[in-house]
């Protein structure tokens, strides 16, 4: 399987200039590995959709990290022409509760599990539970800014983990021996309700911002009302809805197990990004 005579394994990094993508692509290149950077905007043309580009991306590769697409439909025979060319180390971004909630809520990383799991190769899946980041360059940042975010979530903890960790353990798993069909949860070291986030984002950036629990309907309007379609809406109301049943909530150890070191606390990154300006 996994060709241990060679010292630098050649990396595919697909989703190379998304938030994990870039990262593990610095990380890589800053060890000296040899890594192939594919996307639909990077050096190397890679497109899900069409099936051309596929060749050139797998070729000469030996390991590979998969960001599935939002359609689940070609991933199997994706899996399939990489392992075909060579490819023999997959490791999946995943979500932490993929196994609870499958083809309801992300069927992407659902069908992403399973081609890999069912393929002929090394594989090692990740499921981190939500982003430290989310609340700085995604949905979130903006009504925090705002003074107000609003969420069907509850009062439920979550322990974020950041995007830095992840992309440190996706690295660890691509060059590193005995991580060989495993599955990893990775959290944060400690659990925060989202009314507790923003009171720590609201002391350190010095803007006064709050959390108010609303229901999934109130959300989904909000959402649309905002420009969101209704069935992106209604999706990403059914993830925080899963979220606030409290199924993510208990911190992991798999952080620590493979770096070494503990995973960075949320009060570490809010400290990071308030003096960056971001939520100014």
């Amino acid at each position: 399987m996994w060709e241990q005579s060679s010292a630098d394994p050649p990396v595919l990094v697909l989703g190379a200039t998304g938030r994990t993508g870039r990262r593990v692509v610095a990380r890589l290149r800053d060890a000296g590995r040899t890594v192939r950077a594919a996307s639909r905007s990077a050096e190397t043309p890679f497109d899900w959709t069409d099936r051309a580009t596929w060749a050139a991306a797998v070729d000469g590769m030996r390991a590979l990290y998969l960001v599935a697409p939002a359609d689940p439909e070609p991933i199997a025979d994706f899996v399939a022409e990489a392992r075909a060319a060579g490819v023999r180390r997959f490791v999946v971004l995943s979500g932490r509760g993929v196994h609870r909630y499958g083809m309801a809520l992300e069927p992407s990383m659902a069908e992403a599990e399973r081609a890999v799991r069912e393929a002929d190769v090394d594989w090692t899946l990740i499921r981190p539970n939500s982003f430290s980041q989310n609340f700085a360059d995604d949905l979130y940042a903006a009504p925090l800014r705002a003074g107000l975010l609003t969420l069907p979530v509850g009062a439920v903890a979550e322990p974020f983990v950041d995007v830095e960790d992840v992309a440190e353990v996706t690295v660890a798993l691509l060059t590193e021996e005995g991580h060989t069909h495993r599955t990893y949860e990775l959290s944060g070291p400690r659990a925060l309700t989202f009314a507790e986030v923003a009171a720590e984002i609201s002391a350190v950036s010095g803007r006064p911002t709050r959390f108010e629990a609303v229901t999934a309907e109130q959300y989904v309007a909000d959402l649309i009302a905002g420009g969101m379609p209704e069935k992106d809406a209604r999706s990403l109301a059914c993830v925080h809805v899963f979220l606030s049943e409290g199924h993510n909530s208990e911190p992991t150890t798999d952080v620590r197990y493979i770096l070494g070191r503990e995973p960075r606390d949320f009060s570490e990154y809010v400290k990071s990004v308030a003096a960056a300006g971001i939520w100014a």
